[in-house]
């Protein structure tokens, strides 16, 4: 048998061990910074100058001082020092300073990326998968030069938001 369990990594209480209070304690740590993690920067490569107790952090890239190798670690300030927690496929975190969530794949960090198949909003699809592309109004037995304006420019926001493919 294993001392740790296989995902979070969190410590078993071993039957002959010592102390058991100290295993269930660091479990009870492991699970607040873990559970619904709220962190409160993704942008910082060293660690705060004054961290408060059970507070959360991304540690960002090129990080320094008590964070080094520790990139992309969730780091939790506990008893005045660093525990480290390595990101697993799938986590979750709440980036408070942004406001948005950043979800760990394929060994990244993906910030404020949402995915899906569809957005709905009350039970009606509003966005969907992205379409084929549209081509630009032109010619026609009669030219009306601001309604081709307005379908051009509508056409260009539907591109760049990926709504229709580009042309």
């Amino acid at each position: 048998m294993t001392d740790q369990t296989p995902r979070l990594q969190m410590p078993y209480i071993i039957a002959s061990q010592a102390q058991k209070e100290v295993s269930h304690n660091q479990a009870l740590n492991q699970l607040d910074a873990l559970v619904q993690p709220v962190v409160e920067t993704a942008d910082l490569s060293e660690p705060p100058l004054t961290p408060m107790a059970g507070g959360l952090w991304l540690v960002a890239s090129g990080a320094s001082g008590d964070w080094v190798g520790h990139e992309d670690h969730v780091a939790q300030y506990m008893g005045g020092g660093w525990l480290f927690y390595a990101p697993f496929e799938g986590m979750c975190v709440r980036v408070k300073d942004q406001n948005i969530t950043a979800r760990y794949v394929a060994g990244l960090w993906r910030k404020g990326q949402v995915t899906g198949l569809s957005f709905e909003i009350s039970g009606q699809q509003v966005v969907g998968p992205q379409q084929g592309a549209v081509s630009d109004p032109v010619g026609g037995a009669i030219i009306d030069t601001e309604a081709r304006l307005a379908l051009t420019e509508l056409l260009a926001a539907l591109r760049y938001h990926g709504l229709i493919a580009a042309l």
